[in-house]
């Protein structure tokens, strides 16, 4: 969720973001284009494709981004939320943009910014643009925040090429108490003329995606999963054949529309994607780690799947598994824990760092009055995630020397906490 990233003292953008943080998530357009005209409209400075969707999007718009610049185009990327810094939201080519940079644009954008009320998204999505136009970006791939319809990227006047990843049940306070609802409302990227591309969707959400592509007159296309063989990915999970199914749809309608971009250069750019935080195997503190950023049922339920089907690709050995999970209070925590714990796994429920947090009271509440209850049984508390790590960790090896990594999940927020603290090259 683009809105609620931590601003601890520690963060060096701290004093010109914060002031903004009381106005939370307050969806709309008018306020930013507001403040985009008397900055001099930057967002029409450079071309733009668009994804929306509840799980995927990073993962797409990152392929997507990649096969751009082996393309050698000129090509920039906004993602949201970040993991460690502000300036992973923001890539200037491969990489992101300088601090001193992006504190540049926070302060240009400032004075518009308070005239307008903008929200810390806002903010930096003014900043982003303003970046884009200054270093000459030709193209850039734009995450969708939160929705579509109203979310800030949408204030880019052109994307006549978007896509959406996997729709589900995220969000409902905001955008709705149903995929149906919750679709509409990402649906609302689509603009007359553009060309959209989807991989499969639940029924709900692909009768909502067709209705409004037939309504504004928007070219839908879907497509099939990626073959992995032909198109080897940087990513790694099963999933990733659908996320890469609508980037290679993405950046083919592209090409039709004079883009210079290759089979050859997408297969390079493909192969070069990363995204961390995403079934990213670490080090910590001497511990192996198994980092996914699994948030909602959805993402859950394919990190389940994903792990089931292939454990040893992933370095999990049979049997059991240790977990340690922070979840956002606004997330769906019960279902979530349904949806990851098999039997006799070991979980420890943690706060994630600056936001308010389920706690093990609150899921074990909840859990006891429904049909998962024995769940209950497999959870324990700890202060913070490194107490939960070293925990489970020594339980691990208590049952052998191939137990595996202890996999963390359940926030991106506290991937990134996690990330930020790992020995370099902790990578696997």
């Amino acid at each position: 969720m683009p809105e609620g990233a931590h601003l601890g003292p520690a963060d060096p953008f701290a004093d010109l973001i914060e002031p903004f943080s009381h106005r939370g998530v307050d969806l709309g357009l008018e306020r930013l284009r507001a403040a985009l005209a008397e900055l001099g409209h930057p967002e029409r400075r450079f071309a733009a494709v668009q994804v929306a969707g509840t799980n995927g999007k990073g993962s797409i718009c990152t392929l997507v981004h990649e096969a751009l610049l082996a393309a050698g185009i000129r090509a920039g990327l906004y993602t949201s939320p970040h993991l460690v810094s502000w300036t992973e939201r923001i890539r200037l080519g491969r990489d992101p943009i300088a601090a001193a940079e992006l504190r540049r644009h926070l302060l240009t954008a400032g004075p518009a910014a308070r005239r307008h009320r903008l929200t810390p998204f806002e903010l930096v999505t003014a900043a982003a643009f303003l970046a884009f136009a200054d270093s000459g970006q030709e193209l850039v791939v734009l995450e969708v925040g939160l929705g579509g319809r109203l979310d800030a990227t949408s204030c880019h006047p052109g994307r006549e090429v978007v896509g959406f990843g996997a729709i589900d049940l995220d969000h409902a306070e905001v955008l709705g108490p149903d995929v149906a609802a919750i679709a509409t409302e990402k649906a609302g990227i689509l603009q007359t003329g553009a060309v959209a591309i989807s991989a499969a969707q639940q029924p709900q959400a692909e009768a909502v995606l067709r209705a409004r592509a037939a309504a504004v007159g928007a070219d839908l296309r879907w497509q099939p999963p990626l073959d992995r063989r032909r198109w080897p990915l940087g990513l790694h999970g099963a999933v990733q054949a659908h996320n890469g199914a609508v980037a290679l749809g993405m950046l083919r309608a592209l090409a039709e529309r004079g883009w210079s971009i290759s089979d050859a250069a997408i297969a390079r750019g493909f192969a070069a994607a990363r995204w961390p935080g995403r079934l990213e195997r670490r080090r910590w503190r001497g511990i192996p780690l198994l980092l996914d950023g699994a948030h909602n049922p959805a993402s859950a339920r394919a990190l389940r799947r994903e792990l089931d089907a292939d454990p040893a690709r992933h370095g999990l050995p049979p049997g059991p598994r240790r977990w340690v999970l922070g979840m956002l209070a606004s997330k769906e925590g019960p279902q979530i824990l349904e949806a990851l714990l098999g039997p006799g796994d070991r979980a420890w429920i943690v706060p994630v760092p600056g936001h308010a947090s389920w706690t093990l009271a609150q899921l074990n509440e909840t859990l006891r009055a429904g049909p998962a209850a024995p769940l209950a049984e497999q959870l324990q508390a700890a202060p913070d995630a490194a107490g939960a790590i070293h925990a489970a960790a020594g339980e691990g090896a208590m049952a052998g020397p191939t137990h595996g990594p202890v996999i963390v999940a359940g926030s991106l927020y506290l991937i990134g906490q996690l990330l930020a603290t790992a020995e370099p090259g902790g990578s696997e």
